[in-house]
Parts: structure tokens; sequence; C-alpha cells
């Protein structure tokens, strides 16, 4: 006996913030909802990241919900900069609070999902065979959900044990005495390096290219800025919801070339002692004029060959590329665990790995015995989640097809695509997304979808779809937009450069978090221009 398809108005991808947030508002609306979850449980990135030292690099007060002022009085947070567990109890606590497990479907993943003309129903594929229809199909995959695992030859045959940073297992991993090789150095392994070298019996370092990294400088919240942040509520919500970046960073409107040398460098060394990226707001020109750039870059170089004591590890550890095009990172003593005599450093691109032996790793020149290998080699981002899923269109078109495997990607605000009718992604490519506070982009999406849904419902229109002249035109604008900044002139997972064969695009909306936000509101404001809107049972 077949069983009979269950039908729902919503199928949502994901359980992290953006899923359990769009979950949450279309129950309020009163739809019938199946968020579908790879994992165990809820907490998107957070759930999979539990590498060590993992932590956001968003301070705590904004990195949450502000959609219920009783859940930001409930919550509180222990620290300026949350660490991965932390994150993950919140979102637990979120689920909790707002019963949404029982409308999340775990350890699930979605293989297919086509949009079907004839009766105007996504048809969702899941890896156990079976399959959901529904109205909304809904992308809460986020941004860097694709781990990004490089296809070194002999990996199969290494004999010790390997690990992925963003596929971390819940269990305690032992380094204790071991010999530990960590491939790569972005975020994740800026975090992780420091704590692994504190158990390895010795740690090497395989580094592609050297980073930009600026002190946390993390502490402990005291209960009296606790309270006041919490008295604070409505002035919070302001902010991550009115200003330019989502969160309370403020950058100065001032020219770096309209100070002297020594100001400068004056402004540049308050903001490093401060930490987090007050450095990255010093000036309004440091992402758009090359020498002002230069200038901060030459100034972290400075630092990075006070604090490394070998002059040749030093050496190694000198960005060249442009700061900030790569994500600033924040660290707690990435570049002081280069002093350790149990870590060493080795430069990849001078010396290429060649492959993964049985016993650890060679590159051309040496060959070095490992116990465990650590991938802190990030992920295939914007396009890779979508692209992991078969989503097909009108007349079986699928989207990695429309967008040409990323080469040609086309949306309008980052929300929609033409040819894909009741297809939303949340902080999909071409929007804000993670140029801003995520959690700040992902309830104005939320927000923006939920109410476009409840439009159609009450106007009697059963579709929306963009159409290809708005998204071409938004698509444009994107893109205009970045070729006035520093971000296109350096290869990184910003614009597909970290994986190999990836056509270059950049995918981020960088005209502000605030300007977009105006944008989608005069977009449904004057009746969803831009889009396709109808009654398909009627055209019928």
């Amino acid at each position: 006996m077949i069983d009979k398809v269950k039908e729902f108005d919503a199928v949502i991808i994901g359980a992290g913030f953006s899923g359990l947030y769009m979950l949450h508002r279309l129950r309020e609306l009163g739809l019938s909802v199946r968020v579908i979850e790879t994992g165990n449980d809820v907490g998107g990135v957070w759930y999979w990241n539990r590498y060590p030292g993992a932590k956001c690099d968003i301070e705590s007060i904004y990195y949450n919900y502000t959609f219920s002022k009783e859940l930001y009085q409930e919550w509180t947070w222990t620290s300026k900069y949350p660490e991965q567990e932390e994150i993950l109890n919140y979102l637990n606590y979120v689920a909790d609070k707002f019963d949404l497990r029982k409308d999340i479907q775990f350890e699930t993943r979605i293989t297919a999902a086509q949009y079907e003309e004839t009766n105007n129903q996504w048809n969702v594929e899941l890896n156990n065979g079976t399959s959901l229809k529904a109205k909304y199909f809904i992308s809460g995959v986020g941004c860097l959900s694709a781990a990004n695992v490089p296809n070194f030859k002999g990996l199969d045959r290494f004999k010790g044990n390997w690990y992925h940073t963003g596929n971390w297992p819940k269990e305690k991993v032992d380094f204790s005495g071991k010999r530990i090789g960590v491939i790569g150095n972005g975020s994740s392994g800026v975090q992780a390096i420091p704590e692994i070298a504190k158990e390895a019996g010795h740690l090497t370092v395989f580094q592609r290219t050297p980073q930009y990294t600026i002190p946390a400088r993390n502490y402990k919240y005291s209960p009296e800025f606790i309270q006041k942040t919490k008295d604070n509520y409505e002035e919070i919500r302001r902010i991550m919801h009115e200003s330019p970046t989502g969160n309370g960073l403020q950058i100065r409107n001032i020219s770096a070339l309209s100070v002297s040398p020594e100001e400068r460098t004056q402004t540049y060394e308050k903001a490093w002692q401060e930490g987090g990226f007050a450095l990255t707001s010093t000036f309004n020109d440091l992402f758009t004029n090359e020498v002002v750039n230069e200038s901060v870059g030459e100034f972290i170089r400075g630092k990075i060959k006070e604090i490394v004591k070998n002059p040749e590890t030093a050496k190694k550890l000198l960005p060249n590329y442009l700061f900030g095009t790569k994500r600033p990172i924040l660290d707690t003593g990435y570049y002081e665990t280069f002093n350790r005599e149990n870590v060493t450093l080795v430069d990849v691109k001078s010396d290429p790995i060649v492959e993964i032996t049985p016993n650890g790793l060679r590159t051309e020149n040496e060959e070095y015995e490992l116990d465990v290998l650590v991938f802190a080699t990030g992920y295939d981002g914007m396009t890779g989640p979508l692209f992991r899923i078969d989503i097909r269109g009108r007349d079986g078109v699928s989207l990695k097809e429309k967008w040409e495997d990323g080469a040609a990607v086309r949306t309008y605000l980052g929300i929609a695509t033409a040819g894909f009718p009741n297809f939303f992604m949340i902080t999909g490519p071409e929007s804000p997304s993670v140029l801003v506070n995520m959690p700040s982009a992902i309830e104005q999406h939320v927000d923006w979808i939920a109410d476009c849904i409840a439009y159609l419902n009450q106007n009697n229109l059963d579709t929306v779809e963009s159409t290809s002249e708005a998204e071409e035109a938004w698509s444009k604008h994107c893109r205009e937009i970045a070729e006035m900044t520093l971000y296109v002139k350096t290869d990184s997972w910003y614009t597909g450069a970290n994986i190999e064969g990836k056509p270059r695009s950049f995918l981020i909306y960088l005209g502000g978090f605030d300007y977009y936000k105006q944008k989608c509101n005069e977009i449904s404001a004057k009746g969803y221009e831009g889009f396709v809107l109808s009654n398909q049972k009627a055209l019928q």
C-alpha cells in the first residue's frame, strides 16, 4: 500500500535561525508547515560547528531574535561574543518556548524539489524515499552550510581520524599528546588552532593564505550591563533593524586621508586595543580606497611582527591582500600560538600538499607524520547549499541551470528568482546576508515573506513570482555597488574563489541593511512591484 503524500501550506528547509522563525511566523498565519532538518535537533550551522573555540563574531546582545520582547527579557548571555554551545542552547530554548519541534522533521534531507504547474504545488522529495507537497517552498539553508572538504589524493587511506570544522562530532575529540595537522586558517581555523595547540603533542598548521585577524578582547558581561541591555530592548531592536550593519557598529563618517598619518595610526591603535570590529569602523573609506586600505593592512602586519617572535614564521603570517575583502576574523591568541614550541607553520603555497598518506601528509618537499587531520577549509558559500538540492521551477529548469552553475546568479532582492513561483530564499544570494548581522537580516526577510503570503491570502491570490526584468535590474544594481568597493578585487569565499572550478561572482548586497529594508518595504507597499501575483485556479 502506497502512503498518501502529505500536503502542507509550506515546507521550509533547515531548523536554524531562519527556519525556526519562519515556522513561527507562518503558524501565526494559521498555515500548516513542515520544516525538514538534516540534523537530529535544531541549531543550523551552530548544530554542526562544534569545533574547539567556535564562537560568533557579533556581540551577543545583537545576535538574537527581537520579535519577542518576552524572549529577550528571559534569555541572558554570558559574554560579549557568544560561544557555539551557548548559541545552540539559545536556539533550543526558542524551540521549546514556542513549541516548534512538533512541526520539524529531523534526520531528514531534501534531495529534490519540483514546481508542478498543473496544481501550483511544490513536490519535495526526501532522502527516505517519501515526498511532500506544499504551496510554498522556503529555503532557510543559510549561506555557509555546505562544508568544503578538498579532494586530496589518499584521504581514504589515512589511518588516523579526520574531521571538518563544519561537521564536528558531538563528543569531545581528544587531542592530548597527539600529532595534529590543521589544514586551513580561515575563521574556523583561527578559532580552533589556539585551542588545539593547548592539548596537542605537536600541531602543524598548513596555511595557504595568511589572514588578517583582529583580537576579539572577549569579556564576561556584568549583571549591571545585562539589566541595562534588557531595559533598553526597544533601542536594541531599533538599532538591529534600522542601522546599515544590523548591529551596534557605527562607522565613523570621516576619511582616513583627512587626518595625519600619526592620527591615523593612533586611531588604529585605539581600535586594536578595543578589539572586535572596531578597526573596520575607524574610517568611512577603508573598503573603497586602496591607499587607505593599505594603511590599515600595514598597521596589522606591524602587529604580527611584534607578536610573533620567530621572524621567519612572522613573515609567513603576513597577509598581502586588501584588508576586509576576505571576512575579517576575530581571534583569541591566534598569532601568539605560533610562539609555542609545539606549533609549526607550513606555507603550502610555496610547498603544496601532494597527498594524504596512511600516516600523515606529504608536501612537495616534506613528509609529516600525523595522528589526526582537521580540515578548516570552509564552505561552498552562497549558492553551494542551494545547489546541493535539485530545485526545479517552471518547465523543469533547475536553479543550477538557470544560474549557470553560479556564473549568472540572478535574484530579486535575494528573496526570489524568476521561473520559480512561490519559492522564497531567506538571506539568499544578492541580499545583505553575511555582511550584516544575520539575525537582523533573517528577521527582516522572514517578516517580509510572511507578510507577502498573508497579502496573497487576503487577496485570493495563490502565486507570486518575480519578473525577469525586476531580477535583472536588481542584479545589475548589486554589481554596480560592489564594483564601487574593494571587495571584488580579492579572491575569497565571498566570490566563490575557495571552490575549485566555481565561477567568480560577488553575491552580497553592499548598499546597507537600512537601505535594503527600505527598498523591500517600498516594493511591498506598491503591491509587490516587480512580482507577478495571480490566481492560478481562476486562470485554469
